[in-house]
């Protein structure tokens, strides 16, 4: 079942670990299939190195297992109510990526200090609110997913024009058309938060609204112009 897609997750998982941005079992990607409902996703604590495309579990969005004999990575509840909220979106990925997770241990938000951030989001990359006592206590990982939403419903932020979030506390998720591309964008969120993070030592200030327009609207949109 799946099994383009099952390889397509494998290639996304590993791209983690190529990246640089995953160490031992840590982070995981996953990629839905819009026709049909499901999702495929990384298993739990299985090793990089020892994962085949066999290994992928296949999920509903009511988060039953439909295929597999491993256990899906425990963040799925998070990865199926960002696919349930997130209409557009075709992959999920989550890593502990050193810059990210800084930046989401302080609470703080990925400001737009220049164009490469403007390249890859339009606006700042924000962080959730802190999840309380009852949400940590009860279905944690569904709450996590649930705050992401919250987070971008609230805030008028185009989940489309901003690929990424970090979570209070905890860590970055990225998005994409695919799992691959989700990959990708975690590895663009880390080093603009490393980009990010230096200007901060050196006092930066943000660049200004023209040039962030400019550099977003010419890869993103209607009139984008880069590329072939």
């Amino acid at each position: 079942m799946l099994e383009n897609i099952k390889k397509e997750v494998y290639e996304a998982n590993m791209k983690l670990v190529e990246y640089g941005l995953v160490l031992f079992t840590w982070g995981n990607v996953s990629q839905i299939d819009r026709e049909s409902g499901l999702v495929v996703i990384k298993p739990s604590g299985v090793p990089y190195e020892k994962m085949s495309p066999d290994d992928m579990v296949v999920m509903n969005l009511s988060g039953e297992r439909v295929e597999g004999a491993l256990n899906p990575s425990s963040d799925t509840p998070t990865h199926l109510e960002l696919y349930r909220r997130f209409p557009d979106i075709g992959g999920v990925a989550h890593t502990h990526s050193t810059f990210a997770v800084s930046f989401a241990q302080a609470a703080c938000g990925i400001p737009p200090f220049g164009t490469t951030h403007a390249d890859f989001a339009f606006g700042e990359i924000p962080c959730t609110r802190d999840l309380t006592k009852e949400e940590i206590e009860g279905e944690y990982e569904l709450n996590t997913g649930k705050v992401i939403a919250e987070c971008f419903e609230n805030g008028g932020i185009d989940y489309n024009a901003v690929p990424a979030v970090l979570v209070h506390s905890h860590g970055p998720f990225t998005w994409g058309k695919n799992g691959l591309k989700a990959a990708e964008n975690s590895a663009i969120l880390e080093e603009v938060a490393k980009m990010a993070y230096l200007s901060k030592t050196m006092n930066a200030r943000q660049a200004n609204e023209n040039i962030i327009n400019k550099h977003y609207f010419r890869k993103h949109g209607e009139k984008a112009y880069y590329g072939q």
